[in-house]
């Protein structure tokens, strides 16, 4: 990135434990507003989640 800003991260991943896993690992690393919760979509395998990085620490 150019410069600094929000980013939205939207994770597809198998299971709850997963996706919530990847999330903490965003938030270890940069200020993040994270999903108490993931999404399934009916007739879709695996679950989705929806966090936003605030990358402005970074530059």
């Amino acid at each position: 990135m150019s410069k600094p800003g929000l980013v939205v991260v939207d994770v597809a991943a198998a299971d709850d434990a997963t996706a919530l896993a990847f999330q903490q690992l965003l938030a270890d690393r940069w200020e993040t507003a994270t999903a108490e919760h993931t999404t399934r979509d009916a007739g879709e395998p695996g679950v989705r989640l929806r966090c936003y990085l605030d990358l402005s620490t970074c530059f």
